[in-house]
């Protein structure tokens, strides 16, 4: 219960510091002319709609960071906090600086990720060079030594695995964000579902930065939320895979016998990110198949993703995005019980899964007719 408060702690800075600043940005969206124009073929909006609301994300989650990591975490370490009804945060503070380069490193990445979906959102990017800076940001964290591992030794098949997962989730995020809410719902239904992976398996860094994200998605959401006042736009769409794309790298799913845990039942864990994820990654799959089967470019984009297939079923645009938040949410809490299922449970959990993703399917295919 003491690290719950650490938590609801971080996350609402985030959340307060995102309510502020994206009023700032929808502002300054209209000074700089950072808007998305009306387009009939694939964009839905009627007027011309600010862009600069990943700044806004982006901004409360480093501002959120930083000031804890620069003012407070320092203070934190010369104050015993258990009077309070806090952990004795002390005890964590020298760990918490000795990985100060891989949180510098996070935030360049994150900082990278805003810059080219800055640069994309003004001067409409080609895919090639967009492609190969996202392959370069996510090679830079990869050499922090941030890394997926799956049971793997090898250094080389490590890094290339790292650098084709944030590359492939950041593109997975920026293809869903095609509805009013929709990315940055998700977004904050997938950061406090790691958050709760990590929080649960006292790996509380990586808590502290998911309930951060969180924060700063859900205090944006009032702005986004049908009828949108800001967009998240390219930045902040970038942004958000990224973040979701890292934090799952570092969490450790799977435990091996020792002092602090018990041993994971299956290595089926090493999974919860993909069914997190799942909805994402399911949707851009889809996208790309039905561009490749009607001989399209497959990063030009359209209106046949997921949600506007549902609301071509006859559903409203804020039921649809509530729809796949709730297909999200569930498939993400099925994911969670795979830490503590044995080999014939965690079967079940994934016969549901792809129970649910088959339901999904026939609804696309409603919706594509």
């Amino acid at each position: 219960m003491r690290w719950l408060l650490v938590y609801l702690y971080a996350f609402n800075v985030s959340f307060v510091l995102a309510l502020v600043f994206t009023p700032v940005f929808r502002r300054l969206s209209h000074q700089w002319n950072f808007l998305d124009q009306p387009n009939l073929e694939r964009k839905i909006h009627e007027q011309a709609m600010p862009l600069l609301g990943g700044m806004a994300v982006f901004c409360a989650f480093a501002g959120n960071v930083l000031l804890n990591y620069i003012a407070i975490l320092p203070l934190v370490r010369m104050t015993d906090l258990t009077r309070f009804g806090l952990p004795d945060l002390r005890l964590y503070a020298p760990g918490a600086f000795s990985i100060s380069y891989k949180l510098l490193v996070l935030l360049a990445g994150g900082a990278g990720m805003v810059a080219l979906g800055l640069y994309d959102d003004r001067h409409d990017l080609k895919a090639r060079p967009k492609l190969l800076w996202q392959l370069a940001i996510a090679s830079v964290v990869a050499l922090a030594g941030m890394r997926v591992t799956l049971f793997v030794s090898n250094p080389l098949v490590s890094f290339v695995l790292t650098v084709l997962w944030i590359v492939t989730i950041t593109n997975a995020l920026n293809f869903l964000d095609n509805m009013d809410g929709l990315c940055a719902g998700v977004g904050a239904i997938c950061a406090m579902l790691f958050a709760f992976v990590s929080g649960i398996q006292e790996q509380y860094f990586v808590c502290v930065l998911a309930v951060g994200l969180a924060g700063a998605l859900v205090g944006f959401l009032p702005y986004n939320f049908k009828p949108a006042s800001i967009f998240l736009g390219d930045a902040g769409s970038h942004f958000v895979g990224y973040m979701l794309a890292v934090l799952p790298v570092l969490t450790t799913f799977y435990h091996s016998a020792g002092p602090r845990h018990a041993e994971t039942p299956t290595h089926l864990p090493v999974l919860i990110p993909l069914l997190v994820l799942a909805v994402p990654l399911f949707d851009l799959v889809m996208v790309m198949w039905i561009r490749l089967r009607r001989r399209q470019p497959v990063h030009i984009g359209d209106a046949n993703h997921l949600s506007h297939r549902l609301v071509r079923l006859g559903l409203p645009q804020s039921r649809a995005v509530t729809l796949i938040y709730l297909i999200t949410l569930t498939l993400g809490l099925g994911a969670i019980v795979l830490l503590w299922s044995d080999l014939t449970a965690a079967l079940i959990v994934l016969a549901q899964a792809f129970g649910i993703l088959a339901i999904v399917t026939l609804l696309e295919r409603l919706g594509r007719k």
